[in-house]
């Protein structure tokens, strides 16, 4: 189910969104004022940690939040900011790297199904199930008859988790190429940024227009009401995680959380 007051970012089932037509910086609905989207994101941020605290008291879902986007997109920045103040104890982050020797002697679901919320926890994939019909695809790791099945696999493998309790939450980072290109010569400007910068993140962007068709065939495929796709503009760094942090925000108060009530008065008792 899509987040109220965010449909407009909201993939549609069997929609094809041509994203070179999206925007990937902020629209009006964004404060004008960087200082102004910080401040709303501090008290986003409080709302989260309460909220939060509430949904792991109530244990009755999970919450999975899944980031896909381009190297520089911010996959991490996001994490770090949204996720601000709350409770570590439920909250984790999952990321997911070329997969080990015997990660691939199992089917390609086997590593991400182990890190899936638990009953109260939020967990955040950085990357996801998702390079499975993206690196693979670009990068000719499997062919066209493996990688294809896969759409219909990760559909039903996350319709699984939503009829057990899991709420999904997918946001695809959405940035230009210039903006890429203006943070991986960030990285190699700044001795500080000089070790995120990787010689694959060039290779990448030599496949930049093999990547968009692939995240639009991701987007148009597997954006379904129970675990949808939200296209978030990222060119802003303080935009992006505005934006994130208020889907999520949204998503978690819907559920009217509150703490549980106790069987006795707590005015009557007295601590001696």
């Amino acid at each position: 189910m899509v987040v109220k007051g965010f449909e407009r970012y909201a993939v549609k089932p069997g929609k094809r969104p041509h994203l070179e037509e999206v925007p990937s910086d902020p629209g009006h609905d964004i404060p004008d004022d960087k200082e102004r989207g910080r401040e709303e994101l501090e008290e986003l941020n409080e709302q989260l940690a309460d909220l939060q605290k509430r949904f792991f008291i109530d244990r009755r879902r999970k919450l999975l939040v899944v980031l896909q986007g381009m190297d520089t997109s911010g996959k991490g920045g996001t994490i770090r900011h949204v996720f601000r103040g709350v409770n570590p104890q439920g909250v984790d982050v999952a990321s997911f790297d070329k997969p080990t020797r015997r990660e691939l002697s199992y089917d390609y679901l086997w590593r991400v199904h182990r890190e899936v919320p638990k009953s109260g926890e939020i967990v955040v994939f950085d990357r996801s199930h998702y390079e499975d019909v993206l690196a693979v695809r670009v990068n000719e790791l499997q062919p066209e008859a493996v990688w294809k099945k896969r759409f219909r696999h990760m559909i039903e493998f996350e319709r699984m988790l939503a009829d057990e309790g899991t709420l999904i939450l997918k946001f695809f980072l959405h940035i230009d190429r210039e903006t890429q290109r203006d943070r991986l010569q960030k990285r190699l400007d700044d001795p500080a940024k000089n070790w995120k910068f990787d010689q694959s993140d060039l290779i990448a962007r030599e496949k930049w227009d093999q990547y968009m068709e692939a995240y639009e065939d991701v987007l148009e495929k597997t954006s379904e009401d129970f675990a949808p796709w939200y296209i978030i503009p990222a060119n802003r760094k303080w935009a992006r995680n505005l934006l994130v942090a208020r889907i999520v925000v949204g998503l978690l108060e819907s559920l009217e959380l509150t703490y549980p009530k106790v069987e006795f008065e707590p005015e009557e008792i007295e601590i001696k």
